[in-house]
């Protein structure tokens, strides 16, 4: 029985792919540019043609006990793969957007294997040092397979960098919130205020940077 051919572009149709058989493909994602704290981290993955992986796809629709799960399968199974990130500080000086930009830039300049091409989920693509070509895909990451390994890979990493602030810094709850902002993290800074992780550009902590009395009186 013929094996049935795997597709790693799923949702890249043949005719708009801006790349050929001889290219080396990698895939560039992102996670964490929303949150009030901690780093963005960004992945770039290299899949092995032999060795397709079932079940990827972007990370934010799968459980967070799938990505777990695919994580060590990806770098286990990829041609090379790469995590790089921008500390809060990073963020803070550059601006979130330029900060995404050089985490993803990091991590493709990082691989083992370089790739001649860069498929970067989004419609904004960084500027390589090297001749690595760039190319966005909007929501590439349920388009590229290799742009929804660097997802899973991107989101995992940041994960555990939260829980391990957590460990740090409890009263925030970061292990639960991740630092996005919920009304728990909201809660939290208003009774706190913000700890050295937090991202002093970002509006909710900037306002109590400069009114700490706004939210005086508000339930905690």
């Amino acid at each position: 029985m013929r094996k049935k051919k795997f597709d790693f572009y799923p949702g890249l149709p043949a005719k708009n792919r801006p790349f050929t058989i001889e290219d080396i493909v990698c895939g560039v994602d992102e996670a964490g540019r929303g949150p009030l704290a901690g780093p963005v981290y960004a992945a770039a993955v290299i899949l092995d043609p032999a060795r397709p992986i079932e079940g990827l796809r972007d990370s934010k629709k799968l459980t967070e006990a799938r990505r777990d799960e695919l994580a060590p399968i990806i770098k286990e199974q990829a041609l090379a793969w790469a995590i790089a990130e921008c500390s809060h500080e990073e963020i803070d000086t550059l601006n979130i957007l330029q900060a995404t930009m050089l985490a993803m830039r990091r991590a493709v300049e990082m691989l083992a294997t370089v790739p001649t091409i860069a498929l970067i989920d989004g419609n904004r693509c960084p500027q390589f040092t090297t001749s690595v070509r760039a190319h966005a895909v909007v929501e590439g990451d349920d388009k590229v397979h290799a742009i929804s390994a660097a997802s899973i890979l991107a989101k995992t990493a940041r994960d555990a960098a939260l829980v391990a602030l957590h460990a740090a810094y409890p009263q925030y709850a970061f292990d639960q919130h991740k630092g996005y902002s919920t009304a728990l993290h909201l809660a939290r800074l208003r009774e706190h205020g913000p700890c050295p992780v937090h991202r002093r550009s970002f509006a909710p902590v900037r306002a109590l940077i400069e009114q700490p009395d706004l939210f005086a009186g508000m339930p905690a």
